[in-house]
């Protein structure tokens, strides 16, 4: 693989990865949850060719844990569809 190919490789997966958090800020607020340091990881993402850029859900509150943790409870095992 050319360095021009992992390059647009890595930034595919960056884009995959603010997808993703774009998705479950929405999902969030959706039940009333922020999240406001909800972001990509910039460390996973240094260098010219990232494996996996990971999602940082950040700190929160204990309210916000507590609303995020009945949420998640009311969905039950299988909430996320799987």
């Amino acid at each position: 693989m050319t360095i021009k190919e992992r390059r647009r490789a890595a930034e595919g997966r960056v884009r995959a990865a603010e997808d993703a958090v774009a998705r479950l800020r929405e999902g969030f607020a959706g039940v009333g949850i922020t999240l406001p340091s909800l972001r990509i990881d910039p460390v996973s993402c240094a260098g010219s060719d990232p494996v996996s850029p990971l999602v940082d859900l950040g700190r929160c509150n204990i309210d916000t844990a507590l609303r995020l943790s009945a949420v998640l409870e009311a969905q039950g095992p299988a909430g996320h569809g799987g």
